[in-house]
């Protein structure tokens, strides 16, 4: 089996990355990360998709020429402009100076102004819909803005029903060996794609709906995302999982995420757990947030349906990295959660739950619950948390809309 071979004449040329710590040095990247890149063989010319960073590049070589050989690479498809896929441009040209650049006009300008190639006969614009024939095989180009950069697009493969998808469907993950998802274990990367999803594409969810839509009419056998594993028997639970984030739909249950220095904030944090336990609340996740990383909070409150944050004080403010999650959350124009407060105090009464309900006010989301504690908790804390919590949990069973079906 050509492991490499997707469909006859579409080839994988892509890279896995097992160094860098940090993808856009802020993400985490346990498992890695692959960038990827396909040869497109037509009757009579050559595409290649996309390219990958400059780091991996002498590797990307050795995998271009081992499908193509000595043949010269015609067009140069560039569906996404970021670096961690464009930084081999310039030496793609080097090596094929023939070659002609594919983009829209937005890509090509990025081109002049990330890599300074401004040769006018480089580049073939392409418009919403237009289509470069390789002999037998067309390429068909769909525009899909703010997917999440202004200049993204698609390639469309209909005779082989075949998707260039650019960022969108991607995952976190190095690939290990395999390709296609037929071909592996792809419980890691379902895992990744929201982690993915969540920090890189989340704040551009109605851009992601236009895309899906504009698409839902092209007949799809594989996914080729630029990130991650060929899309294959899995193109319907991974299409299904990028519509319900595209649409900030949840699943049932509950993420606490809270910042305390010397423990009384977690207590609470902890009471709060319990008593939503106790009332049958089976999927509740705690993050410490001076011990979670970001990437990991952010993707847990993308995902479920009830957020609640609590914080010490601390210099008058949040407590930095809860100020750092409500800053994520705000960037990423979250929508459709119960959303509950708390907070602990020594001297600067009400600061913290204030700030806290000022963040959730921006985002246009109503508190359900507020509760603050001074210096720790006393006799009538137990019963402000199980009020707290009742609160919550009445506002999770009687949502104003209804969440995905899952258990709380």
């Amino acid at each position: 089996m050509n492991i490499q071979e997707i469909v006859k004449g579409i080839h994988y040329v892509g890279v896995n990355d097992r160094v860098k710590h940090k993808f856009e040095a802020l993400w985490p990247l346990p498992y890695g990360v692959s960038y990827n890149s396909y040869i497109v063989t037509g009757d009579e010319k050559i595409a290649l998709i996309d390219c990958v960073s400059i780091e991996e590049v002498r590797e990307f070589f050795i995998n271009i020429e081992s499908i193509a050989g000595d043949r010269k690479i015609d067009y140069l498809v560039v569906n996404h402009m970021e670096p961690d896929h464009s930084g081999s441009i310039p030496e793609i040209v080097r090596a094929y100076p023939d070659i002609k650049i594919v983009g829209n006009s937005k890509t090509i300008d990025m081109i002049r102004g990330f890599y300074h190639i401004d040769n006018p006969e480089q580049f073939h614009e392409v418009k919403d819909g237009d289509k470069i024939d390789l002999g037998g095989r067309e390429l068909t180009f769909h525009l899909t803005p703010m997917v999440h950069w202004p200049e993204t697009m698609m390639t469309y493969v209909e005779d082989a029903q075949l998707l260039f998808s650019g960022d969108a469907f991607g995952t976190f993950g190095a690939l290990n060996g395999a390709v296609i998802d037929r071909d592996m274990e792809t419980d890691v990367y379902i895992r990744e794609m929201y982690r993915y999803y969540s920090n890189i594409v989340g704040k551009y969810g109605r851009f992601v709906e236009k895309a899906l839509a504009k698409l839902s009419g092209l007949k799809i056998s594989y996914i080729c995302s630029t990130h991650g594993p060929v899309w294959n028997e899995k193109i319907a639970e991974v299409s299904e999982i990028y519509t319900r984030l595209a649409g900030y739909k949840s699943e049932l249950g509950v993420v606490i995420v809270y910042g305390s220095m010397y423990g009384n904030t977690a207590e609470i944090a902890e009471m709060i757990a319990r008593e939503l336990a106790a009332k049958g609340v089976k999927r509740i996740i705690i993050h410490n947030a001076s011990h979670s990383d970001l990437s990991d909070m952010i993707t847990d409150a993308f995902r479920y349906q009830t957020l609640i944050i609590g914080s010490a004080t601390y210099s008058m403010r949040l407590f930095p990295p809860v100020e750092a999650f409500m800053n994520a959350m705000e960037t990423r124009e979250i929508k459709n959660k119960i959303i509950g407060t708390f907070g602990n105090y020594t001297w600067a009464s009400g600061v913290v739950t204030t700030k806290l309900v000022e963040s959730a006010e921006r985002m246009k989301l109503p508190v359900t619950a507020s509760l603050i504690i001074k210096q720790s908790a006393g006799e009538t804390t137990p019963a402000q948390v199980k009020e707290f919590a009742e609160n919550i949990y009445n506002a999770m069973t009687n949502p104003p809309e209804a969440s995905e079906n899952g258990e709380a």
